[in-house]
């Protein structure tokens, strides 16, 4: 019979740490416990670099639409309409992020990519 609490009897977390990697603030969970696994931490420091720099976004975002709604009467809001299709970007690019770790790969997101590596 073999002994359950050997470490390859163990099951391996890697995918569920990799997802948890690209939703939000949940990638703190990886982070901070993860401290052997360089693969994992890899895709949890870009995942919150990569929500820091979307949270960025959606703040300078908001304020252009507002002063852009005031600067023409209202006909801001007809181009804030494509918030929401922001919004469905940004969560394919999380997928797509997800299943290239999950695939063993890394997505390399120029400017964010650059940034996460010096921490």
């Amino acid at each position: 019979m073999a002994d359950s609490t050997s470490p390859s009897a163990q099951p391996s977390n890697r995918g569920v740490m990799i997802v948890l990697s690209y939703l939000w603030i949940l990638a703190l969970v990886p982070l901070l416990t993860e401290k052997e696994d360089q693969e994992v931490r890899w895709h949890a420091k870009h995942g919150i670099v990569l929500m820091v720099a979307e949270f960025a976004f959606w703040i300078v975002f908001s304020i252009f639409m507002n002063l852009f709604a005031m600067a023409t009467l209202g006909l801001g809001c007809l181009v804030a309409l494509i918030g929401p299709l922001i919004g469905l970007a940004i969560l394919g690019l999380h997928i797509f992020a997800i299943v290239q770790g999950l695939n063993g790969k890394r997505l390399i997101i120029p400017v964010v990519s650059d940034f996460a590596n010096k921490f």
